[in-house]
């Protein structure tokens, strides 16, 4: 048997007055998300526990059939897990975007997407300043970066009563009430504080102001938390994996489940993605693995951004160059199974990612056929196939016969 699952990051969304009451899912031409509709069932699944945060993480995690009540230790420590990042008892990996904050408002939270090396020559520039051997930064790709709190053998300042705000949660509003708080943020905002005194006459930031991009202003820390301790996917469930993804956070869960990585060159993490890159590398690792997944971060920027056009647009590019392929090829394959679901909603109205289910559409062999004829959020309200535990999904996407009987 082989599965596939597509995961168009926060893709779920309202009804938009533009488009006369439609949800983008609804109003983009997707032919094969609703082919795999017409041939199996729609359903909704919670990814996201009220009492952790609507994010990617605990959504991912969640839908790759972990129970975050009882794995979720923070993000950040799953993006050091993509990059290599050993993690002792006492260490804390702590998410660190580099954002532009203008009369305390939320600019933009990428800083203007500024680029890796940018990101590089700005965060050497603030270790240099700090120098502190119990902090080290660890450059990611563009604004999304990580920094490390070595404890070494004493206490770490943070605990569970930490909090911290995804700077994505704050587009273009005021960041004055959202600060870091809690046990060590004395720590974390003091390091903010000193980051706008190293950028604010950076060669890099003189330049992108001269190019009339918008600088970094700072870093934003967030997401903090310890290493956390996910038993193997396929001891849990049997088959092997394999992720294609350009975001650290998908690739630190594959690495920690046992699942491979595969590098698609020209997939960005953004919208200007390489759709078709991405399709064909999971065509090909169709024979060499139980289980492909492929995530396009694509949607959830546009929401992040307010992008109605780009939403809908990456939805048809998702449905064109990823999954119309590869339910071809799995329909060539044999027995197989395919899962299309979002990990959260990220509404174009507040730009951040939101609680609640989001719909799935499941199709293959052995699968019952229910009454849907397309993929969208009003189909899967409709049907009564609803897991209020996300992670539940998998082992009925997995196992369909034993979980349906």
């Amino acid at each position: 048997m082989k599965y596939a699952i597509v995961i168009p990051d926060g893709c779920a969304d309202e009804p938009q007055d533009s488009l006369q009451g439609k949800t983008p899912l609804q109003a983009a031409v997707t032919p094969a998300m609703d082919r795999v509709a017409a041939d199996g069932v729609v359903g909704r699944s919670n990814n996201v526990p009220p009492s952790l945060p609507a994010g990617s993480a605990v959504a991912n995690m969640s839908l790759l059939g972990y129970d975050p009540l009882k794995y979720f230790t923070g993000r950040a420590p799953l993006e050091a897990a993509a990059q290599g990042i050993e993690l002792d008892e006492a260490d804390w990996a702590i998410r660190c975007n580099l954002v532009t904050i203008e009369d305390q408002v939320m600019r933009s939270f990428t800083a203007d997407q500024i680029s890796s090396s940018e990101a590089r020559q700005l965060l050497d520039t603030l270790s240099a300043r700090i120098d502190d051997p119990a902090w080290q930064f660890a450059p990611g790709v563009s604004y999304r970066n990580l920094l490390i709190y070595r404890g070494g053998k004493s206490s770490a300042p943070f605990d569970a009563d930490t909090r911290t705000t995804p700077p994505h949660d704050l587009t273009d509003k005021s960041v004055l009430n959202d600060h870091p708080r809690g046990p060590g943020s004395d720590l974390l905002n003091h390091l903010m504080s000193e980051s706008v005194g190293a950028f604010a006459d950076h060669a890099v930031n003189l330049q992108r102001r001269r190019e009339g991009r918008l600088p970094a202003t700072n870093i934003w820390l967030w997401g903090l938390g310890r290493r956390p301790a996910l038993p193997p996917f396929a001891e849990i469930y049997g088959p092997r994996g394999a992720m294609i993804t350009a975001v650290d956070l998908l690739r630190g869960l594959a690495a920690l489940i046992g699942w491979q990585r595969i590098e698609v060159p020209g997939a960005t993490g953004y919208t200007d993605t390489d759709y078709a890159a991405k399709g064909a590398a999971a065509v090909r690792a169709l024979p060499d693995t139980d289980v492909v997944c492929v995530h396009v971060e694509a949607t959830d920027e546009a929401s992040h951004e307010g992008d109605l056009a780009a939403k809908i647009k990456a939805l048809e590019e998702i449905d064109r160059q990823i999954v119309a392929p590869l339910y071809e090829a799995l329909n060539q394959q044999g027995e197989f199974r395919i899962l299309i679901s979002p990990d959260h909603a990220t509404p174009l109205r507040t730009k951040t990612h939101s609680h609640g289910p989001v719909p799935f559409a499941l199709a293959g062999t052995g699968v019952d056929v229910d009454s849907s004829h397309v993929y969208d959020e009003p189909t899967a309200e409709a049907s009564p196939l609803v897991f209020s535990e996300g992670w539940k999904l998998m082992r009925y996407f997995l196992d369909w016969v034993s979980a349906a009987s």
